[in-house]
């Protein structure tokens, strides 16, 4: 009988994390469908409701600064509560938010909504950390970490032909509407289907089959404030978080406002664009998948993990943001458009490396937390990126300089990485509490 176990629990483990993953992969899908929906309908809704750019820009940005300000509490309840009920709870409540969304009369109602919708969506990333942390041991997490941040990349590649597709045939209204519904069954079934390992007696087999360690223990000690200063004290947390915030700007510029500068700047038809915007998100995929896996290939060649970790960021950041330039000047579509790629390709590869990274520098206690942290610095550029694009656009009636601008802030984020993160963050120490004391 123990040999059936020792045999079967690995197999299960292994099933079991495929599962995991597929899970994560749908509902980060369905996050950046839900994303992508104010951007693709955006002529019609600012038709319809009368809005500037510098209005659309701030419906954008709306989004990102409760996403970010959510970023820090998101950490925090998933530090106690769990991945199953805060990442289920937050799809089923920023599914809600796309339907208020279709049901909007007005801009006022429409912020509401994407506020809703930034802070649901907040635990989305920081959850999926904390599960890879759960799952996998660390010279094992750049693989699912690529695999579950290419949802990022391939949301918005399936999203424009798919959302294009319901914008024509029932309108903007409707489309939000059928999206949200689709993102609250999804929710519920993530709350019906997933568990943690700790809690399942296969994982806990399958790990003493296979001579690993169950290092989760500590994981039911109670989260405190401790845990965010710990990882405020050290230089490498604020790196992430400050160079996060350049991978962020370009990526939601781009995810924000690329349709309209396909339209608006390059010509396109509505669906012209739907069907344009594949093949940038295509690239985006790859590079979601290439990030995390370099990041292990060099871990296996003998590189440091913090070494390792930080050659895929930098990289991409360098070459996402150098890439944005010929976007700017590009004479023809066609070139915009290669260039487009090129800056999602490298701009993923970061992005990648960047969730990597967060799941590898610091121990399981804190893994959710400084992937908070990092999503918080993160989304400050993701909340500045649409509103400063917008304002540059009514300002200057083109894209060229929002363009030249993410280029500067992407190479800003590069250094950030390179000479900021130097070191992992150090195990926080275990305080025992009065409580224990009077136990022993």
């Amino acid at each position: 009988m123990s040999l059936k176990v020792a045999v079967a629990s690995p197999t299960r483990i292994a099933v079991a994390r495929t599962v995991v993953v597929g899970l994560l992969v749908l509902a980060g899908t369905i996050n950046y469908i839900d994303r992508s929906t104010l951007a693709i309908a955006n002529h019609d809704v600012s038709t319809e409701l009368g809005l500037s750019p510098e209005q659309m820009g701030l419906l954008f940005s709306v989004f990102s600064w409760a996403y970010a300000f959510a970023q820090l509490p998101a950490g925090r309840l998933l530090d106690r509560l769990g991945a199953r009920v805060v990442l289920g709870g937050g799809l089923i409540v920023w599914s809600a938010a796309q339907l208020f969304a279709g049901l909007s009369q007005g801009f006022g109602q429409l912020i509401g909504a994407r506020t809703l919708l930034g802070l649901g969506e907040s635990p989305t990333f920081p959850s999926n950390a904390k599960i890879n942390s759960q799952w996998f041991p660390p010279d094992k997490r750049g693989v699912p970490v690529s695999i579950v941040n290419a949802a990022s990349s391939f949301g918005p590649a399936i999203a424009p032909p798919i959302l294009t597709w319901l914008l024509l045939a029932y309108g903007w209204r409707p489309m939000f509407v059928i999206i949200g519904g689709v993102g609250i069954v999804i929710g519920i079934v993530w709350l019906i289907i997933y568990r943690s390992p700790e809690k399942q007696q296969f994982y806990r087999d399958g790990l003493a089959a296979l001579g690993v360690q169950n290092d989760d223990a500590d994981q039911s000690r109670p989260w405190s404030l401790r845990e965010w200063w710990w990882l405020l004290r050290h230089g490498t947390s604020w790196a992430m978080i400050g160079g996060f915030t350049g991978v962020i700007y370009s990526i939601y510029l781009y995810l924000t406002w690329l349709p309209d500068y396909l339209q608006s700047e390059r010509g396109m038809s509505i669906a012209q664009t739907g069907w344009a915007l594949v093949l940038p998100y295509a690239f985006g995929i790859c590079g979601s998948l290439v990030g995390g896996i370099v990041g292990d290939l060099f871990v296996a060649r003998g590189l440091s993990v913090v070494t390792a970790r930080k050659i895929p960021v930098v990289g991409g950041l360098v070459l996402g943001g150098l890439f944005s330039i010929p976007t700017a000047l590009a004479p023809t579509t066609g070139l915009a458009l290669a260039a487009i790629c090129g800056v999602q390709l490298f701009m993923n590869i970061a992005s990648a490396g960047g969730w990597a990274m967060a799941a590898t520098l610091a121990d399981k206690r804190t893994t959710a937390s400084l992937g908070s942290l990092q999503n918080f610095g993160g989304y400050f550029g993701g909340a500045f990126a649409p509103l400063v694009t917008g304002i540059v656009v009514d300002t200057t009636g083109s894209f060229v300089v929002a363009l030249l601008i993410a280029s500067v802030v992407a190479l800003i984020a590069a250094g950030l990485y390179a000479w900021g993160v130097r070191k992992s963050v150090p195990p926080m120490p275990l305080v025992t509490t009065r409580q224990e004391e009077i136990d022993r």
